[in-house]
Order: C-alpha cells, then sequence, then structure tokens
C-alpha cells in the first residue's frame, strides 16, 4: 500500500500544521484555559478562511468533495496543536445530510458551508452504557421527540445536531434544531476545555423529512471513528515528541535520563504504539474513500486509538515524573485530550465487545481478507 500522499494533500496538510501550530502556542492555550470560552473562535475563522471547515462536504452541496486522508491531515494537526474548533463534527455532519437527506435539510447544508451556521452531532448511545436515551414517537404529521441527549459538544453554540433516536425500534439519525422550543440545557465543560451540555427533550416536533435513512448512520459511523482517531493521532504524536525532547534534556546523576535504559524502552514502546495507530487509520481511510465496507475496520481502530491514548499518555506523564503532574507545565493537557477522545470512542472494554459481536456474526477477519483490494483502484 502507498501511504505517500500527493501534492494537494501535502499542502493541506502543511497549510493546516502551520495554521494550527502558530496560533496554539503554549502560552495562548494557557490565557485560553481561563478565558471561559466554549471554543477558540479566532482560529476558527481562520479554517473557515482557507475552507478547512467544509474539506469533506461534497462539492455538489458547496464544500471540497475531498476525503477522509485529506480530513485526516487537518485533524491530526488539530489533536497535535490542541486546537478547540468544531472541525470535524460540523463537517461530518453536513456531509451526511448533504449524502442523505433531502430538500427539507439542503438550508442547513448550505449554512454550513458558509459558515452561517454551525452543526453539531453526536454518536454516543452506541456506546453510552444507557444506550439511546431519545426516543421517537409517530405524530400525524411526523415525531414527536422526548428524552434525553447527553454531554452534546458545543451544545448551547450549535444552530442544529445530528443525534440518535429510537425511531420505530430503530436506531436513526434525525436533524434537531436547537433553537426549538422543549430543548432544556445543562451547561457543562469537558477535562479538556470542549463546551458540551446535557440536552433534555420533551415535545419537540420533527417532520419526517428530518430523519435520515438507516443507511446515513452505517456511513456515518466509521467515518466519526476515524476522525477521533486521527485526533488521537496528533494528540499522541505530539506527547511522544515533546516527552523525547524532554527526556533529552533532563539530566540525573549527570546523564540525560534519556540514556537510562528503562526510559529508552518505554519511549520505544510508545513509538510502537502510535505506528500501529498510524497504520490501522490509513487503512480504514483508504477503505472509506474507496467505497469499501469497514465495520471491524472502523472498531479496530477505534480500539488502537484508546489503547495508544491510554498507554501513550500513561507513559509520558511516568517520565516527565512530577513535573508532569504541574499545571502550569503544557503536558498534562495532552492527557487531557487522549482521555477525552478515548471517552468519545466509547472506551476499550466497549470497543472489543462490539468487534466481538461483529466476529460472532461474521467468518472473515475484515481488513484485507474480504476481497482484494485491488478491486477498488
Amino acid at each position: 500500500m502507498d501511504f505517500e500522499l500527493n501534492e494537494d494533500q501535502r499542502a493541506i496538510a502543511e497549510m493546516a500544521g502551520s495554521l494550527m501550530s502558530d496560533f496554539c502556542t503554549d502560552e495562548y492555550l494557557r490565557d485560553w484555559d481561563l478565558s471561559g470560552q466554549a471554543y477558540m473562535q479566532q482560529l476558527w475563522a481562520s479554517c473557515v478562511e482557507t475552507g478547512l471547515h467544509a474539506l469533506a462536504i461534497p462539492e455538489t452541496a458547496g464544500g471540497s468533495g475531498l476525503g477522509m486522508i485529506e480530513l485526516m491531515q487537518i485533524l491530526d494537526a488539530q489533536g497535535g496543536a490542541l486546537a478547540q474548533v468544531p472541525l470535524w463534527r460540523h463537517q461530518l455532519a453536513a456531509a451526511t445530510l448533504a449524502q442523505f437527506g433531502g430538500v427539507a435539510v439542503a438550508p442547513w447544508v448550505e449554512r454550513a458551508v458558509a459558515a452561517t451556521g454551525l452543526l453539531t452531532l453526536s454518536l454516543d448511545g452506541l456506546t453510552n452504557v444507557r444506550g439511546i436515551e431519545l426516543h421517537a414517537s409517530p405524530e400525524a404529521d411526523g415525531w414527536r421527540l422526548d428524552g434525553r441527549i447527553a454531554a452534546l459538544a458545543l451544545a448551547e453554540q450549535s444552530n442544529a445536531a445530528l443525534v440518535l433516536a429510537q425511531v420505530a425500534g430503530q436506531p436513526r439519525l434525525v436533524l434537531v434544531d436547537l433553537q426549538q422550543a422543549g430543548i432544556r440545557s445543562v451547561p457543562g465543560v469537558m477535562t479538556h476545555g470542549e463546551a458540551l451540555a446535557d440536552l433534555q427533550v420533551e415535545g419537540v416536533m420533527l417532520s419526517s423529512d428530518h430523519v435520515l435513512p438507516g443507511a446515513a448512520l452505517d456511513w456515518l459511523a466509521p467515518r466519526a471513528i476515524a476522525a477521533l482517531a486521527s485526533l488521537q493521532l496528533g494528540v499522541s504524536a505530539e506527547q511522544v515528541h515533546r516527552t523525547v525532547a524532554y527526556v533529552s534534556e533532563r539530566q540525573q546523576f549527570n546523564r540525560s535520563i534519556g540514556s537510562f535504559q528503562a526510559v529508552q524502552m518505554s519511549m520505544a514502546d510508545t513509538h510502537v504504539q502510535l505506528e500501529v495507530l498510524r497504520s490501522a487509520l490509513w487503512q480504514l481511510c483508504y477503505r472509506l474513500d474507496a467505497g469499501l465496507p469497514a465495520p471491524s475496520e472502523a472498531l479496530a481502530t477505534a480500539y488502537l486509538a484508546c489503547e495508544a491514548g491510554h498507554r501513550i499518555g500513561h507513559t509520558a506523564q511516568h517520565v516527565h515524573g512530577g513535573i508532569g503532574v504541574d499545571l502550569s507545565y503544557p503536558i498534562h493537557r495532552f492527557l487531557y485530550w487522549s482521555r477525552a477522545l478515548s471517552s468519545a470512542l466509547g472506551g476499550s472494554s466497549a470497543i472489543l465487545e462490539r468487534l466481538g459481536d461483529w466476529l460472532s456474526d461474521n467468518d472473515t477477519l475484515g481488513w484485507k481478507y474480504d476481497l482484494d483490494e485491488h478491486q477498488a483502484l
């Protein structure tokens, strides 16, 4: 498999990396932690100006029409910079609406492309122990929504959300206008600084064309995993980079601690975990862009992202010693992010259970064994 980026993809990766890293300096992040802002609005404006906010939205809807490989480059850079901007949720929600929605939801896609409206999404009901807590009951002109949406990212800052609801006994994606009456929010903040809110929904009316077909969830779910894993890759890679720099400079017994065998072995392990995640993520994004099925690949990537976040985060904190828990030192932010991303993915145990269920009903391993990869070329 050729992992080389083409010229356009390299340009996108370089632009995103420069934009994110130049903006999110350690000094800026320290000030932003105390600002009380829901997200980095100035950086978001720059993302809109450069078109990064609509990169994965189809060209027919006004977006750039690029794929998950390109989006992966942007999210990798975002993770490495710890940039609080709603890149993946906004455009994957819009892309899903563009792919599976009708005329009634088209204005929301147009607003997403023009950045005059912010979209968010949540698939937490697939992994949450409580399951999907939002229920739709039939009404004469559509559906009535009642229940709860837990920890919806940027719920109070977004105009609409693509969320899961139980519709006729099946999980379906529904588009909810967050400005409607009948929605009560309880705001909060994740440990890594992302604004969210629990939404209590009571008697919200939904027209039938705001309920997407079942295929929309199958299309969105693996792409959401790829997006979160891309962020985890960026966070973990920068975590390893900073830790290597630290152990190369930190002196003990008149030697850099990076020269100690135990430290070297620990850092070698983090590199292996990072590259395993990278390879799995590349495979997943390749298959998604090629239109190949990827249910097991997505779950395997999600598991590896959770494991990498956990193991690399622990190693980085351990090697840093006492300074790692000093909030004036920047390394703790990466641990917060990796934990939050693992939580969003559902956690290692829950993912393994879902992968086991898949394997029990399938007699192939997925990956490259289910069909010849060259068929997609």
